[in-house]
């Protein structure tokens, strides 16, 4: 089950392996309303594993895809994490099916630190290194126009705060979360 060229992917950070566990085990994966991306209504989450993983770290190695989220707390989430700082925080629950490990890791090549990004199914079939996932410039506009009639089909987003797309294009990049490779690496 490999994504078709044109399903829309959301690169997702996996900060430590019971993140992992959850999505596998239980079948959803958290974003924290304060720092989601714009559009969580995609047909994929493409899992960047950080240094955390060790020997798999700093690689994408497993995709799933998204059938569902709603809105919740931390606690209703961690219910073993009561007293949690974030507890009261709201966070996105993405439900998932089940995981698909890739034939290939995607690995993260001079990339080390990663936020949310949107790709393409056709971009992760073809990829190879992180850099690989990054739309081309001149196709952000289709892309980031499927997410904008992605969000305007689902009942709970509000897309007035979405821009047109008469976005300048280092805008729309920093919407889409995609840039070129850093100045400088920073090792975890």
């Amino acid at each position: 089950m490999f994504p078709e060229s044109n399903a829309l992917i959301l690169v997702a950070v996996l900060k430590q392996p019971r993140d992992l566990e959850i999505a596998r085990l239980l079948g959803w994966y958290r974003i924290p309303l304060r720092s989601a991306p714009k559009v969580v209504a995609v047909d994929y989450l493409a899992f960047y594993q950080t240094g955390a993983f060790e020997q798999h770290k700093w690689q994408i190695q497993y995709i799933a895809p998204v059938q569902g989220h709603e809105l919740t707390t931390r606690a209703e989430l961690m219910r073993e994490e009561a007293d949690h700082p974030f507890a009261g925080h709201e966070y996105y629950k993405l439900q998932l099916g089940p995981l698909v490990c890739l034939p290939q890791p995607i690995k993260a090549g001079k990339w080390r630190r990663i936020t949310f990004f949107y790709t393409t199914g056709e971009y992760m079939q073809r990829a190879n290194t992180i850099n690989d996932l990054i739309v081309e410039e001149d196709e952000r506009r289709t892309l980031w126009q499927a997410l904008r009639d992605r969000a305007e089909r689902h009942q709970d987003y509000q897309t007035g705060g979405l821009p047109e797309l008469d976005v300048h294009p280092a805008v729309l990049a920093a919407i889409l979360g995609m840039k070129r490779e850093p100045n400088e690496v920073q090792e975890e």
